[in-house]
């Protein structure tokens, strides 16, 4: 998975107008597309990647990457300080 912004939702459909071409010209088929039309949040599934392409504030409020990071796992040393 590939997390991305644009400044503008001009510059977020361009970014995915490029990066859907550049998949289809290098052979990887036609991947599918949802929101281009907006320009806020773009999601393109290729198959083994999928890239989501935002503007900043929609990225904020969404916060994605929180959703997919690994919780935080205290070491040995840490769990024996805390006891």
């Amino acid at each position: 998975m590939i997390v991305a912004s644009g400044r503008s939702s001009r510059h977020v459909t361009a970014i995915c107008d490029h990066l859907m071409r550049d998949i289809k010209n290098n052979g990887f088929g036609a991947p599918k597309i949802e929101g281009l039309t907006t320009g806020d949040w773009v999601l393109i599934d290729s198959g083994d990647v999928i890239v989501h392409v935002f503007r900043p504030e929609i990225r904020e409020f969404y916060n994605i990457e929180k959703m997919w990071q690994a919780p935080e796992i205290p070491m040995a040393a840490e769990t024996e300080q805390l006891h």
